[in-house]
């Protein structure tokens, strides 16, 4: 039997039959899109998120959980038996979430002495965040320290780089003005993108899509000897399956996990989104 329960936010893009045979608990963020706010994953799949967000005018906006949504989770954990409960949340510094689940860790022990809770901000996003829940619920049986260390550990050793595919959202974003956006897209340009340190840079851009994937493949290439564990992340990309077969080929003796960038990411970076994130040895 487990001894740690690992709660995380719905950030993470981990596949649903993930979160179900690990036992992963799940905060889910908020999604507003219309003027019309949804609980992710409760009140709006995935599907249902790209279908509206390609008919909306505006950039979905999401917003934190609330540190009584975490104080929930954390009573149901308790309730069903878990005295040690670790908490994997998105970076800090693209969302409040980290703090909300701090606070109300804070404030569940004060009420509950018996319950032990460590929160662990992943300086990461997407899969990225989700991998080190994963690793976390697979290693659930180690002392929640112990284990709160190990997970960190691989979170120094985690990387999510991508590409976006579109400008719109960053338009619709204000992030970019329509004018450079229009420049942009009649150009091709394709940004690469990557979180570190917690923030998300964008290190190249490349001309064209197919520029854009064959930087990602040949990141992977240069680092393949140092590189154990790999997933895709995609928003919908029409491209995924050829660009998996690529990375099959560096990689053959490995299994490419292919996960789908949900509405937390997605409102931000946008249909066509595709990306990889890796552990190293």
């Amino acid at each position: 039997m487990s001894n740690v329960k690992v709660i995380t936010d719905s950030a993470g893009d981990i596949p649903p039959a993930m979160i179900s045979e690990l036992n992963i608990g799940v905060v889910p963020l908020s999604i507003t899109i219309d003027d019309k706010t949804y609980v992710d994953l409760v009140e709006l799949s995935t599907e249902d998120f790209w279908r509206l967000a390609g008919i909306s005018n505006g950039l979905p906006m999401t917003a934190a959980p609330s540190s009584e949504a975490f104080k929930d989770a954390y009573r149901t954990a308790a309730s069903e038996g878990s005295r040690e409960i670790l908490v994997v949340t998105l970076s800090a510094k693209l969302s409040a979430t980290y703090q909300s689940a701090k606070t109300a860790a804070e404030e569940f022990t004060a009420e509950d002495g018996s319950v032990k809770i460590m929160v662990l901000d992943t300086e990461l996003a997407t899969y990225g965040e989700g991998r080190l829940a994963v690793y976390a619920a697979q290693n659930s049986h180690k002392p929640l320290e112990e284990l709160f260390n190990a997970v960190d550990s691989l979170r120094a050793r985690t990387e999510v780089i991508g590409t976006i595919d579109t400008l719109d959202n960053l338009r619709k974003g204000g992030r970019i003005g329509a004018a450079a956006a229009t420049l942009g897209s009649l150009l091709s340009v394709k940004p690469i993108i990557e979180v570190r340190d917690g923030v998300v840079e964008s290190p190249a851009k490349q001309r064209t899509r197919k520029r854009a994937l064959d930087y990602l493949i040949s990141y992977l290439s240069e680092r393949s000897e140092r590189i154990d564990e790999i997933a895709v992340i995609s928003a919908n990309a029409t491209d995924t399956d050829e660009f998996i077969s690529r990375i099959q080929e560096i990689f053959p003796t490995k299994t490419i996990l292919s996960t789908t960038i949900g509405p937390v990411i997605g409102s931000h970076a946008g249909r066509g989104t595709i990306g990889i994130t890796f552990t190293t040895l």
